[in-house]
């Protein structure tokens, strides 16, 4: 085996755009005997960049790291040491510390401090250095433009099938179950509130969804989830009993059922959530 081939990015999501970036890297490190590097961050750079910054990220750093690692090597440097880098000295950096010798670049990515833009200054480096530079076309899925920032607007929108759509698999939410104001038990539908565990990751538009998580004695179980104006996280679980406080459960959005409202009585309430887990068992069935 020779070098390494890399690709450099924050890939947050590790979308179908993401994946199509990996594939090709498994494929071309394959026909040059590279064994395939991918290089990300521990932090999104615009949160170092801009002070004010507040990530709204699809991926906490440790699922971003195990969806990365089933496509090659992963290294997660700490951006706030590479920030300062310039393009020249960053490739030099990967090529002395990882012994690169390929470098896969997505069509729009751009690294380095001096802020290069044209792709042929990659080149040009690249020649200097002994680094192929190999550059990607934009991934696209009928009319869509597969981003993170377009997964982001779909689950803002509460578009759960188009956001697991452009990632390839469910959005997930995880966190602690906690005590809440116990109103949902009250009625005959108890709800176990979830505390996110990564304050930055997008919690979808308020209103009520089907789910799937796992509990501790069950798999891949259905639930109507309600998202309130302030992102309060309810979770009701038709087929469990028990207790989950303190468990942490691993919410995967399905599809959105509707939007949150105010109901004048709890009987109009209570008939409400009935007839939405009435519709949530049914699609199960299917």
């Amino acid at each position: 085996m020779k070098g390494k081939i890399a690709t450099i990015g924050f890939f947050d999501g590790v979308h179908k755009g993401h994946q199509f970036l990996f594939e090709h890297l498994r494929t071309l490190g394959a026909e040059r005997g590279c064994a395939p590097l991918i290089v990300t961050f521990d932090t999104h750079p615009r949160a170092v960049l801009l002070s004010d910054y507040m990530p709204q990220l699809l991926t906490s750093l440790s699922e971003r790291k195990a969806l990365l690692s089933h496509f090659g090597e992963v290294a997660v440097l700490p951006f706030e040491d590479v920030q300062p880098l310039t393009a020249e000295q960053f490739m030099l950096y990967l090529r002395d510390t990882y012994d690169v010798e390929v470098l896969l670049m997505g069509y729009d990515h751009r690294f380095g401090s001096d802020h290069l833009e044209r792709s042929q200054d990659y080149l040009r480096l690249g020649e200097k250095y002994g680094i192929e530079v190999l550059t990607m076309p934009e991934y696209t899925e009928g009319e869509w433009h597969v981003s993170s920032t377009e997964i982001r607007q779909a689950l803002e929108t509460g578009n759960i099938l188009v956001a697991n759509e452009l990632l390839g698999r469910p959005y997930t939410l995880s966190g602690m179950v906690v005590h809440g104001k116990g109103l949902g038990r009250t009625i005959g539908f108890p709800t176990a509130n979830i505390q996110p565990s990564d304050p930055y990751k997008i919690v979808p538009k308020c209103g009520v969804y089907m789910a799937r998580l796992d509990t501790p004695t069950m798999d891949n179980a259905p639930a109507f989830v309600n998202i309130d104006v302030n992102g309060v996280i309810e979770a009701h679980i038709p087929s469990f009993k028990g207790d989950l406080y303190d468990a942490r459960l691993e919410l995967r959005f399905e599809r959105f059922l509707r939007e949150e409202r105010h109901f004048a009585t709890l009987d109009q309430l209570k008939d409400q959530i009935r007839a939405d887990v009435d519709s949530i068992l049914r699609q199960d069935v299917r």
